[in-house]
């Protein structure tokens, strides 16, 4: 197996190395650290080379990321050369074929999924993102390798230091046949010093923390301890070259809030309105078609027209409505950290403004934080308490990002105002 032309680190060569000495190899650290390349390596040298006797399976949350994260880079000539024609797999299939051998693709989303393996033998085994999956799949996976020399291979990015992964295997690596070896942003050789330094502007508090250092470290305090509003809120929105859209966080009983979005030429977003009704203060709950009819009466006075309309995907009902009504609603990407995270980094860019009218929204910004009871048990989680428009931010802005992040530090083209958006403000007020 020739893999010469791969740019390896001394440490992703250790690993490997240290795989056929330990009966568990866990790579855990920064994103894009060069764990997850170490790991696949690993996983073909020993793939070649497992005994017959007993099953090979990838796992991972679910068959959708096992595809993404692991079959499709082994799939990759540029990474893995030849070797990439020895791998096979159609799209939603539960096995795959890598070099001759059927290997066995399970998705751990909840604590269901630990049937799964039951019954089983294993000879080897990888696992994708250890952290998201349940302590109980884990420990039914381990236990299921009991081919003599099996093997256990493990990635996963750090969460907090509560977690039962750090807690129950990584602080008693010495007392298990366990190696693990922790990778920061800086260790990869294969990245450019303009990437690096992007991913290190991107992510800020605890996002840098673990996704460029490395660590193991709670989510506490305030979320986004980034946003200044001094500087960030302003009387005035500029000239807009693309209305993104409005995202909408859906309430009967709790508040509804919906925020339009625009950019500006220099990439910089602009919440410029807000429409909010909470029934708690009303003492009067609306209908979808009501919610339907104050949402477009809003956006015409607020004369324009958003690319999109991104809504809390659980307000399936309100959807519906919206299509009635001649609106065709995008459903919002709803993966939390991932959308705090997007929007941290917007925000620590300087790249986000909001207009002083939207008062829920500059309400809940400095106020929206980790829950610290969660975080001692290793789950990072936002309070659920005054958090509507905050959610609705976080489902604009990660929902569009494909529309509005400058892909490889191109200028977009300056676009001509739609007729109504230069006295948006003074409709909106």
């Amino acid at each position: 197996m020739n893999l010469d032309h791969l740019p390896m680190s001394r440490k992703q060569v250790l690993s490997i190395a240290a795989s056929f000495d330990a009966r568990v190899t866990l790579w855990s650290g920064a994103v894009r650290s060069g764990k997850t390349i170490g790991s696949l390596v690993a996983f073909l040298i020993h793939l070649s080379r497992a005994p017959q006797t007993g099953l090979v399976l990838i796992c991972g949350r679910t068959l959708q990321t096992i595809e993404r994260n692991i079959l499709e880079p082994m799939q990759d000539p540029a990474l893995f050369g030849p070797i990439a024609d020895h791998v096979h797999h159609t799209r939603g299939a539960p096995t795959a074929t890598i070099l001759g051998r059927t290997v066995h693709l399970i998705g751990a989303s909840d604590a269901r999924a630990e049937g799964r393996l039951r019954g089983l033998t294993a000879c080897l085994a990888l696992l994708d993102e250890a952290t998201l999956v349940p302590e109980g799949f884990f420990s039914q996976m381990l236990a299921r390798l009991s081919v003599p020399g099996a093997k256990a291979l493990l990635t996963t990015n750090p969460d907090g230091p509560g977690h039962w992964l750090r807690k129950n295997f990584i602080l008693r690596a010495g007392e298990l046949d366990l190696a693990h070896f922790h990778f920061t942003l800086d260790d990869n050789p294969a990245l450019t010093p303009e990437y690096v330094a992007a991913i290190k502007a991107e992510n800020v508090g605890v996002f840098y923390r673990r996704f460029v250092l490395g660590e193991w470290c709670m989510a506490e305090g305030a979320i986004y301890d980034m946003w200044d509003a001094d500087r960030y809120v302003i009387d005035e929105v500029p000239p807009i070259w693309r209305w993104l859209g409005v995202g909408i966080d859906y309430g009967t009983s709790n508040a509804f809030s919906a925020l339009l979005v625009g950019m500006d030429a220099s990439q910089t977003l602009y919440v410029a309105s807000e429409f909010r009704y909470d029934a708690k203060l009303t003492l009067r709950q609306l209908t979808d078609a009501e919610y339907s009819l104050r949402l477009r009466t809003w956006l015409a006075g607020c004369g324009v027209q958003p690319e999109s309309v991104v809504v809390d995907p659980s307000a399936a009902s309100f959807m519906q409505q919206l299509q009635r009504d001649g609106i065709s609603p995008t459903p919002a990407d709803n993966a939390v950290l991932d959308g705090i995270r997007t929007v941290s980094s917007v925000m620590a860019a300087g790249k986000l403004r909001v207009h002083r009218s939207c008062k829920a929204l500059l309400d809940e910004l400095p106020s929206y934080s980790w829950d610290p009871k969660l975080a001692k048990q290793g789950v990072d989680a936002p309070i659920k308490d005054a958090d509507h428009s905050v959610d609705a931010l976080r489902y604009i802005v990660r929902t569009t990002e494909g529309a509005w992040r400058r892909p490889n530090g191109i200028q977009y083209p300056r676009r001509v105002q739609a007729p109504g958006e230069v006295d948006l403000m003074s409709a909106a007020m």
